[in-house]
């Protein structure tokens, strides 16, 4: 089975069956890494650049990592040691290194739709790894992936998403996604930090985080992300971390069938406590792990458009 889309570009609009097929596809890849020798050569011959505008540690390393247990020939971007300092635009980075026969990029940007607009200049398969605060499509496949470790299905499940939402790629294409699946989905911060078009998203939202909690299957806990506001959003973290921190008394308001997430990386003491964070109901290492498997998997079946256009 193939995916419908050439790229990824988002989980918006995307069908229930790609996600299904990345999610089932995943699964051999996560059966793989279990093993003395983790690589197969899936991808031998296929050259991936990694473009990244932001500083990144978790989402680089897991795209290379993955790209290097498919056998893939890697070239890894940094855009503070290229030409982008000398004045060249990004069309023109893009097509540089197109024209070195690039066949998938790989490319994380802080201005939201950057992956979607270089897709339309260049021929090579495109994968968004979270452009500015728009999307960041692997990393809910991933949330996915582990959730669906866990309760084996997203139709009657309840996940609330907490924390400052306005700037985040993980709460939108969660949303997105989660949707998609079946699955009832809620947000919950402070108003200052929910978009003010939160009630076109379909999903429950609150600012009050006793309230949002109440039964809730899985709570996927978001970093404050200091870096992309622009001004005073809360009078304090002090204040924040009293109202809208995850701590153990919280554990109790959840369904007794509950797992604790988080995309990284974590201000422990901030958004969640440390004891949270490490408790025995928290699954945010495995997301980590289950980030490698999914990864292969989407450059895996996106790849199977190069085979397409060879073929044609």
């Amino acid at each position: 089975m193939n995916l419908s889309i050439k790229h990824l570009l988002g989980l918006e609009g995307v069908s229930r069956k790609d996600i299904l097929l990345v999610l089932d596809t995943a699964r051999s890849f996560r059966q793989i890494l279990e093993r003395p020798v983790k690589k197969v050569p899936t991808l031998r011959g296929v050259t991936i650049a990694n473009l990244f505008f932001e500083p990144s540690t978790r989402t680089r390393i897991s795209f290379e990592l993955a790209e290097k247990r498919l056998s893939a020939d890697v070239v890894n971007f940094s855009a503070d040691a290229s030409s982008l300092k000398k004045g060249e635009t990004l069309i023109d980075t893009a097509r540089n290194i197109e024209a070195m026969k690039v066949d998938m990029v790989v490319m994380r940007h802080a201005y939201p739709g950057a992956a979607q607009f270089l897709s339309r200049y260049v021929s090579s398969v495109m994968v968004n790894a979270g452009d500015g605060a728009h999307e960041h499509p692997t990393q809910a496949l991933l949330d996915f992936y582990t959730i669906r470790e866990h309760f084996d299905r997203f139709r009657d499940l309840r996940v609330v998403i907490v924390g400052d939402i306005k700037h985040s790629r993980v709460a939108r294409s969660d949303i997105w996604g989660l949707k998609t699946l079946g699955a009832s989905v809620a947000v919950c911060g402070p108003s200052t930090l929910l978009p003010r078009y939160i009630d076109t998203f379909g999903v429950d939202h609150f600012t009050d985080v006793e309230k949002a909690l109440k039964g809730a299957n899985v709570v996927n806990v978001l970093r404050l992300q200091l870096e992309r506001q622009t001004s005073g959003y809360i009078p304090s973290l002090r204040e924040y971390r009293e109202y809208f921190g995850i701590k153990k008394h919280h554990l109790s308001l959840l369904d007794k069938n509950h797992i604790i997430m988080h995309p990284g990386p974590i201000n422990r003491g901030i958004e969640i406590t440390p004891e949270v964070a490490d408790c025995e109901d928290s699954v945010i290492l495995q997301q980590v792990t289950n980030g490698v498997a999914v990864r292969m998997a989407v450059l895996y079946l996106l790849s199977q458009n190069l085979r397409t256009a060879t073929e044609e």
